[in-house]
C-alpha cells in the first residue's frame, strides 16, 4: 500500500515516516523545503517539495503517484503567530486542506486530517468526539473550517484531533514542553508554568501508532487519539523533575493571565479517547511511561 503524508518535515510527520516504512508501507514524503528525514535511499521511500498554498503543487504529486491513502498533518500550528498572521493560518490550514481534500477525491481512495483539542472552548473538558465545536483562538477556527471540508470529502475519511504531543524532537522540528523544562532546570533557570489549563498530553509515537490503526481498521469518522492522563502543565513540569531528579523549587506555578499572549488557550480540554479505545484498541501510555520512551530508548540517559 501507497501512503503519501503532507507536512513530513515537522514533528509527526517525521514519526509516521519512519512507523510506516517500518510497517512495509510505501511513504510519499511531502513537505514545504528540502527533506529533512533523508531516506533518500530508502527503497520505499520518495520526497517531494511541496508548498500546499500553491494550487497545483500538491495535484501534480498526487496525480503522479496515486496514493491509496493521503494524510494530511501538514498545518500552521504556533496559536499565537496564526492569530498574528491571519492571512497566512488560512491559506495554509484552510486553503492547504481544500487542496488536499479536492486532490484525494481525484487521486487517493482515502483521507486522514490530523486535527487539534483547539476546536473547543474548554469550558467543559473531557471532551468527546460528538461534542460541538467552538474555538476562541484563530487557529482553532481554521482547524474547525478544514475539518468540515474534510466532512464533506467524496471519499472515505477520517479526522483525527489530538492535544498537546509531545515527545522526541526530530531534525529541524520545535522543541516541546517536556524538552523546554527538562532543558531549563537542567540549566538552573527558574521557569513558569501554568496551573489553570486543563489537557491529556499526547506522545508522539502514540499519535502515530493510532493513525496507523485507522489504516489499518479502514476506520472512518472522528476520532480523538489523546493520552490517558488529565494533567496541568504545571503537572507536567513537576512530574518530568521528580523523573529526573531535577529541582521543582526551580517551577513557579502561576495562572494564564501571567503571560500576555495573543491567542486565548481554551482553560480545559482533554478528551474522552473511549471510542479509540473501542473501535481502534488504541491504549495510550501513562505520562511517566512516556518520559521514559522518551529520553531513555534514544539516549539512554535518565
Amino acid at each position: 500500500m501507497k501512503i503519501a503524508i503532507t507536512g513530513t518535515n515537522g514533528f509527526l510527520g517525521q514519526q509516521l515516516v519512519h512507523l510506516l516504512l517500518s510497517k512495509g508501507y510505501e511513504v510519499i514524503a511531502i513537505a514545504k523545503g528540502e527533506d529533512r528525514i533523508s531516506n533518500e535511499s530508502h527503497p520505499r521511500y520518495k520526497y517531494y517539495p511541496v508548498d500546499i498554498t500553491e494550487e497545483f503543487e500538491l495535484h501534480d504529486v498526487l496525480c503522479i503517484e496515486e496514493p491509496d491513502i493521503l494524510i494530511h498533518a501538514a498545518a500552521m500550528t504556533q496559536v499565537d503567530e496564526c492569530e498574528l498572521s491571519q492571512d497566512k493560518c488560512w491559506d495554509t490550514n484552510v486553503q492547504g486542506t481544500v487542496h488536499a481534500v479536492v486532490n484525494a477525491e481525484l487521486y487517493c481512495k482515502r483521507l486522514i486530517y490530523v486535527s487539534t483539542d483547539f476546536v473547543f472552548d474548554g469550558e467543559k473538558g473531557n471532551y468527546s468526539e460528538t461534542d460541538k465545536t467552538r474555538p476562541i483562538s484563530y487557529y482553532g477556527e481554521t482547524k474547525v473550517q478544514a475539518e468540515s471540508f474534510v466532512e464533506d470529502c467524496e471519499i472515505p475519511w477520517a479526522i483525527v484531533r489530538t492535544c498537546l504531543v509531545y515527545g522526541n524532537a526530530l531534525s529541524g522540528t520545535r522543541g516541546n514542553i517536556i524538552s523546554w523544562v527538562k532543558q531549563n532546570l537542567v540549566q538552573g533557570n527558574p521557569i513558569k508554568v501554568v496551573s489553570d489549563q486543563v489537557r491529556t498530553p499526547t506522545y508522539v509515537e502514540d499519535l502515530a501508532k493510532g493513525i496507523l490503526l485507522i489504516i489499518e481498521k479502514n476506520a472512518e469518522g472522528i476520532y480523538h487519539i489523546s493520552g490517558k492522563d488529565v494533567l496541568t502543565p504545571f503537572e507536567m513540569a513537576i512530574r518530568t523533575a521528580d523523573y529526573f531528579g531535577l529541582d521543582k523549587q526551580l517551577i513557579e506555578k502561576v495562572d494564564a493571565s501571567v503571560f500576555v499572549q495573543p491567542a486565548k488557550r481554551p482553560p480545559k480540554t482533554g478528551f474522552d479517547i473511549s471510542k479509540a479505545r473501542r473501535e481502534l484498541e488504541y491504549e495510550p501510555v501513562e505520562f511517566e511511561e512516556g518520559l521514559k520512551k522518551m529520553f531513555e530508548s534514544v539516549s539512554g540517559e535518565r
